[in-house]
């Protein structure tokens, strides 16, 4: 897949770190900030995990483009070094992450489905098995995003798969629900896709399995975290380009 080249500049990181856990007093309850009420420390891990999920506008690539979700996912570039075209955030605590690329404009890729062509190129490039298209959707124009007079375009597309994470082999596959928008620049020549990965299945031998268990993931709901369909949907409607020369464009 051919990458996005280089007018981007030096990323300025966010880090966003999850709170300590209270200390357990020997009664089990935590007097809530600001407050007279006395929590006790289950009600109290409640609000922690209510407060992550909280939205948030996230600067993008030096903050050129910005996009709003919740700070529970974390900017990998603070741990690991990223691609330059890339931009990525992990909730680890669900194995649930968001991916935005930037790429060369695919034109021999027609606007009607090409988010299942990116998805299906995702799928080959992965390495991954038994893939199947959920829904896509048709070209809506984004107003939002016209350069030079000339409009951009978005299709969706949500697909299941099954991918090993990192350099594991296949034996170790989870399955996973995918939902990618294709975003096409099409006045700066750029393809953006929006990644959203969501764990169905955890396969006992995947590395994932040490920090969220095997089998069948937790569902959002149960966790008190916004779903990732709505995770990707406020990602992709709040997407938002502030300094078109990051693409290469003038002013």
């Amino acid at each position: 897949m051919p990458r996005y080249a280089l007018n981007l500049r030096t990323k300025v990181g966010v880090s966003y770190i999850n709170p300590p856990r209270p200390r357990e007093t020997s009664l089990d309850t935590v007097k809530f900030p600001a407050s007279d009420q006395i929590l006790n420390v289950g009600e109290f891990w409640v609000l922690i995990k209510m407060a992550e999920d909280f939205s948030s506008e996230r600067a993008l690539f030096g903050g050129a483009i910005v996009s709003t979700f919740p700070i529970r996912f974390q900017d990998v570039s603070n741990i690991r070094q990223v691609p330059d075209h890339q931009e990525v955030f992990v909730d680890p605590s669900r194995d649930e992450s968001l991916i935005f690329e930037l790429l060369d404009f695919k034109h021999d890729v027609e606007d009607n489905g090409s988010a299942v062509w990116f998805l299906q190129d995702l799928a080959t490039e992965q390495d991954a098995e038994g893939s199947v298209v959920i829904e896509q959707s048709g070209v809506i124009e984004v107003p939002g995003l016209c350069y030079a007079n000339i409009p951009s375009v978005v299709t969706t597309a949500v697909g299941q798969m099954a991918i090993s994470k990192g350099r594991q082999g296949r034996e170790a596959q989870n399955i996973v629900r995918v939902y990618l928008a294709n975003l096409r620049l099409k006045a700066v020549g750029t393809d953006v896709l929006i990644c959203a990965y969501e764990p169905i299945l955890i396969n006992p031998l995947s590395e994932s399995a040490s920090s969220v268990g095997s089998g069948l993931a937790t569902p959002a709901s149960q966790s008190g975290c916004m779903p990732m369909p709505e995770v990707f949907k406020l990602a992709l409607s709040s997407f938002k380009v502030c300094d078109w020369s990051v693409f290469g464009a003038n002013g």
